[in-house]
């Protein structure tokens, strides 16, 4: 590496020269960015020449360095404001280099770049590194990360010891806060079989989120069923969706989530107990996600459950808050009816409303999948441009989770995935 002193003649054309060096760390190799740009030159000692100005440069002897490249060159040193003139014209348009015209000492030298490009290749030696200085000091790369987890943990609400599946992507210990999904199984299934049917796993280490999988107690129900008809469950600070919401802030707490960007969406009974959570803690949850559930309080006991999944909504005892909601139901369904996704869509449009805020259908798709199933898709929009209510409507497709892992169960592969889909729709909002 070059050095100069601090008092260094201030006149002369050596100190006009180092001046320039110290200004353009390529400098040295100026006369080769102007072959570059149009001169043709002989070959032969072009190589004994570098090597000897090389060694003057490195003996303080700029001045005879300069003047020995020139003389290998055949060619006066060109300033930088004639380099910039012959590959960006007079006034700095751009030209085609392609094939340009040159003209160094009277002398006319046409060349192509191609042709100046391949003989440059033929020097062997291109750039030296004591000549030549590095752009940018070398960034750290040794940032400690911890590798993503999917593990087993026990958490108690009340007198109830809950089992549930924590999913922790790949991050970098500076890493800022990171959205947080709650996902809640259906019947006959559990937090690690949903994991695998859904594969959200994979959507969270790709994009950077927590996933939270509550197991259902089978002592609370011998099927698996979060209980979302049962009235003691339809509250705030008890039941079932307490447990939920209590865990999610210690899940926030203990692992970097934010509180800003928390999700729920659940399939089937969990579908329906996530649309409740959502609308029961508005604090806490910025958007649900909905896949072949029902609506909130449309039932209050065993009974009313069943009449409202076979044949349609019943009536709500609660009214929906207007959160953002995405919902995914497929028509060929035959444990819980279709009807009751629209029910969902038009109590949250109806929400909107009454708070004046009238949401605009922006479009009705129809669309196939990858596997060729055919789906409608709605959106509708507020006076910003922001989905609040998204509808998936999917022909023929069963009670199963849409797009999802045969691994797990309940899952129906020919169809559009439910979880990017969801995701996509929960990154627009945020507390």
């Amino acid at each position: 590496m070059l050095s100069f002193s601090a008092d260094a003649p201030t006149g002369g054309s050596e100190y006009q020269f180092k001046q320039r060096l110290c200004s353009d760390l390529h400098a040295p190799y100026a006369a080769l960015q102007q072959i570059l740009m149009g001169v043709t030159f002989p070959m032969h000692s072009f190589k004994d020449s570098l090597s000897q100005a090389k060694a003057l440069t490195l003996q303080g002897r700029l001045v005879e360095a300069t003047k020995l490249i020139q003389a290998g060159l055949r060619v006066p040193l060109a300033s930088t404001s004639d380099a910039t003139k012959r590959s960006f014209g007079v006034e700095g348009a751009f030209v085609d280099v392609e094939s340009s015209t040159s003209t160094v000492d009277g002398t006319e030298l046409v060349s192509t770049w191609r042709e100046q490009k391949a003989e440059a290749m033929d020097i062997e030696f291109r750039e030296d590194k004591d000549l030549v200085a590095p752009f940018s000091t070398p960034v750290a790369t040794n940032i400690e990360t911890t590798p993503a987890s999917f593990s087993q943990h026990t958490f108690q609400a009340e007198t109830l010891l809950y089992t549930f599946r924590l999913f922790i992507p790949s991050r970098a210990l500076t890493d800022s806060l990171i959205p947080v999904v709650v996902m809640l199984h259906g019947c006959k299934q559990n937090a690690d079989d949903f994991a695998r049917g859904t594969a959200m796993n994979i959507i969270a280490e790709r994009e950077k989120f927590i996933v939270v999988y509550p197991e259902q107690i089978r002592q609370e129900n011998s099927m698996g069923c979060w209980n979302w008809f049962e009235p003691k469950h339809q509250m705030r600070v008890q039941g079932e969706p307490a447990m939920i919401a209590t865990l999610v802030t210690k899940v926030l707490e203990e692992h970097r989530g934010d509180p800003s960007r928390v999700y729920i969406a659940g399939l089937s009974a969990g579908g329906a107990m996530a649309a409740l959570v959502g609308q029961l803690y508005p604090e806490i949850f910025a958007a649900v996600g909905v896949h072949s559930g029902l609506a909130p309080t449309s039932a209050h006991n065993v009974a009313s459950a069943f009449t409202v999944m076979r044949k349609g909504p019943g009536r709500a005892s609660r009214r929906p808050i207007g959160l953002p909601v995405i919902v995914f139901q497929g028509s060929g369904d035959k444990t819980v009816a279709p009807s009751n996704a629209q029910a969902i869509v038009n109590a949250e449009l109806e929400a909107h409303t009454k708070r004046g805020e009238a949401l605009l259908r922006l479009s009705n798709e129809e669309s196939k999948s990858s596997a060729h199933r055919i789906v409608t898709r709605e959106l509708w929009m507020d006076s910003s441009g922001k989905c609040q209510v998204e509808s998936w409507n999917i022909l023929s497709a069963p009670h199963a989770w849409a797009g999802g892992d045969p691994s797990g169960s309940f899952t129906d592969p020919q169809g559009p995935s439910a979880s990017e889909a969801m995701f996509r729709f929960f990154q627009h909002h945020a507390k």
